[in-house]
């Protein structure tokens, strides 16, 4: 007797099962064309930036070449500039010392005939005596009252004559302030003892003194090379009848001091 069979089971997938499986697929190739758009844009944005920071690179670049280039052209234009100054200054200084020179000798001169004229009034009979030099303190500026009262003191002990007086006490001024008295003989036929003490205290007693002198003399630079110079020239050309020489040394004595050295004797006026 035959075993009856079984009935094969079916491996066929239903409509609805297929459909849906469908489904998912599209779904799927759409999230991967999604994905690769994405991709494509994000890749079109690497490529954007990339060529935005080589484009400001490249403006950066063009920046600093025009930067160097306007330095360069400051640069020279300074040079004309200072140049153009030095050769006024000279001009300047060179019409002074004329003058000046003229002015200093001819008081001088005065002076010495009056001294001379005061000295032989004043010592008839009487012999001329060696007066010692002894170590003293230059006046350099500083306690005018001080030194004269000093000065006095080493004149009454040689017994010096007051015709003697004021040239002697010259022997004992620092650079600076013989360069103030050679601007106070511009301005007075004769100077006594008397005189020079007064005109001494009155300049040097305020520290703050207005004058054009006052300020030319202690004038020290603080800002850029070319401010100074202006500064410098204002007050020069108020100060009548100083020597050239000492002009200069006053002009590079007030220059900051990393650079005074540096500049040779006559680069202010060359």
């Amino acid at each position: 007797m035959s075993t009856p069979g079984k009935k094969p089971e079916s491996s066929s997938m239903t409509y609805e099962e297929e459909e849906e499986m469908q489904h998912d697929i599209a779904k799927l190739r759409d999230e991967v064309q999604q994905v690769s758009l994405a991709q494509k844009g994000t890749e079109a944005k690497m490529d954007g930036l990339k060529k935005g920071v080589e484009d400001k690179m490249d403006d950066l670049k063009t920046d600093m070449d025009d930067l160097k280039t306007e330095l360069k052209t400051d640069m020279d234009d300074l040079k004309t500039e200072l140049k153009t100054d030095m050769n006024e200054l000279k001009k300047l200084l060179q019409e002074r010392v004329t003058n000046g020179e003229r002015v200093v000798k001819e008081t001088h001169d005065e002076n010495k005939r009056n001294v001379n004229h005061d000295s032989i009034d004043s010592n008839v009979g009487l012999k001329t005596h060696h007066i010692p030099k002894i170590d003293m303190r230059k006046f350099d500026g500083k306690d005018p009252a001080t030194w004269i009262l000093q000065m006095e003191q080493f004149f009454d002990l040689n017994n010096v004559q007051n015709t003697q007086k004021v040239r002697m006490a010259t022997l004992y001024l620092e650079p600076n302030q013989f360069v103030w008295y050679q601007w106070l003989c511009s301005r007075k036929q004769f100077i006594t003892w008397a005189i020079f003490t007064e005109e001494l205290v009155a300049h040097y007693e305020d520290t703050k003194s207005n004058t054009f002198f006052s300020q030319w003399i202690s004038l020290k630079q603080k800002g850029s090379i070319m401010e100074h110079i202006e500064e410098f020239q204002k007050l020069n050309i108020r100060v009548k009848d100083i020597p050239e020489d000492h002009r200069i040394d006053v002009f590079i004595g007030s220059l900051k001091d990393n650079i005074q050295h540096d500049v040779p004797p006559f680069a202010i006026i060359t």
